[in-house]
């Protein structure tokens, strides 16, 4: 079965950067599209962005849009989520989701990794 970890989160200022990863280590990521969302206490899971099998096609949540960007590196089986212009509002525990359509919809998605940990504070 597919395993994903993310990693990367942690405690940053508000307008600091960070950049998630989301790693696979016994299977490969190429046929699968990958998206990640975000969880904030109290609230529903929250579609940020997808990147096709291929990388060719990406797709942004509106509240996102220029702040965020995904891309893939096959070499490495990994995916990542760079993060600019941090906010409060950012707080949330981040997931990878591996499926075969890139959407942000939660049930697009057959493999999650356990999520981690974004806290945007000063």
């Amino acid at each position: 079965q597919l395993q994903l970890v993310e990693s990367g989160g942690g405690l940053v200022q508000p307008g600091g950067s960070l950049t998630l990863s989301c790693a696979a280590s016994k299977y490969t990521l190429d046929y699968y599209a990958i998206g990640w969302f975000r969880q904030a206490p109290g609230k529903e899971r929250e579609g940020l962005s997808c990147i096709s099998s291929s990388g060719g096609i990406s797709n942004y949540a509106d509240s996102v849009k220029g702040r965020f960007t995904i891309s893939r590196y096959k070499a490495k089986n990994t995916v990542y989520l760079q993060i600019n212009s941090l906010r409060p509002e950012d707080t949330a525990v981040y997931y990878c989701a591996a499926g075969y359509l890139c959407s942000g919809v939660t049930n697009e998605y057959d493999y999650w990794g356990q999520g981690t940990q974004v806290t945007v504070s000063s």
